[in-house]
């Protein structure tokens, strides 16, 4: 039965039978300071989720500062570590939960992927491969060298690196981290498919959802989808309920489980529900819970 519960996914987990779930689709934190939830680490910084006086003037989406890339201290360095002790809370769970053969999606972000990779290979998953996601939009603020040296008065130095900037080229992809829970030692894939009815991707379904380059057919791992205005509002990192619908339609078919364990607004449990799949959610913010109840009409 399709169920969403209010509460902490690391315990709520655990309420999951063993080898029940067919998919775990999740836009998990990233770990990179984006909002409260989103630190996943015991680093202490004075500026750290603090308001610059440009963002306070720009309504930029970057509302708060995050920990500098550079990382002067060794607390700062100790932080993809911690990430992946955080993900190993969860991650032997997600192995016990999941049918052999099951194919779990994450989004992980750019920055900390590899230490997300490591804890699910550690917890037994195969890393399958990587699916690039190919966004229309992406925040942008990288910062031009030359306004810092403006700032100070440093004529030649501005001159000099005109046209060069300090931050990250424009994000237009994320990363979707594609793991398998291995099927029986013995066995081959193609038994699993007979016992599981799991473990093969459905092209033609892929074709058929996604955007392909110059609208051929190819199918590849880089996937575009367009935001709806629908897509946006409820969450500061929403995802698009195209995007999951195909990702679920890849590899499940109708009446199987979803399983979601950090669903923010509920994007996965919408997209499950839309395709005729059941699904299970966890979500410990009451506003967002209170928001997923009301997409699923359950409110």
């Amino acid at each position: 039965m399709s169920r969403v519960e209010h509460g902490d996914s690391i315990q709520l987990i655990k309420t999951v039978d063993s080898e029940s779930i067919h998919l775990i689709l999740s836009d998990i934190p990233y770990g990179i300071n984006f909002d409260e939830w989103d630190v996943l680490h015991n680093n202490t910084n004075s500026a750290l989720l603090g308001r610059s006086p440009a963002q306070e003037k720009s309504g930029t989406v970057f509302k708060t500062r995050g920990k500098p890339l550079n990382g002067w201290s060794q607390a700062d360095k100790e932080i993809p570590m911690e990430y992946y002790r955080w993900c190993k809370l969860w991650s032997d769970e997600w192995y016990r939960v999941l049918k052999s053969g099951a194919s779990c999606f994450i989004f992980a972000g750019r920055r900390l992927a590899h230490r997300c990779i490591c804890a699910m290979e550690d917890s037994g998953f195969i890393f399958k491969d990587m699916i690039a996601w190919e966004k229309d939009s992406a925040a942008y603020r990288a910062q031009r060298v030359s306004c810092v040296f403006d700032r100070r008065n440093d004529t030649i130095n501005s001159q000099k690196w005109d046209g060069w900037k300090i931050g990250n080229l424009r994000p237009l992809f994320e990363p979707i981290l594609w793991f398998m829970k291995p099927y029986p030692q013995g066995s081959t894939l193609t038994d699993n498919i007979i016992t599981n009815e799991i473990g093969a991707f459905n092209e033609s379904k892929f074709k058929e959802l996604a955007i392909w380059n110059d609208g051929l057919e190819i199918c590849s791992n880089i996937l575009k989808v367009k935001t709806q205005k629908s897509d946006r509002g409820l969450h500061p990192t929403q995802k698009a309920v195209k995007l999951m619908e195909i990702l679920i339609s890849l590899v499940t078919i109708e009446g199987q489980t979803v399983l979601d364990p950090f669903c923010g607004c509920g994007t996965t449990l919408v997209a499950a529900k839309n395709l005729n799949r059941e699904y299970i959610g966890f979500e410990i913010n009451d506003e967002y819970y209170q928001n997923i109840l009301k997409r699923l009409g359950e409110n």
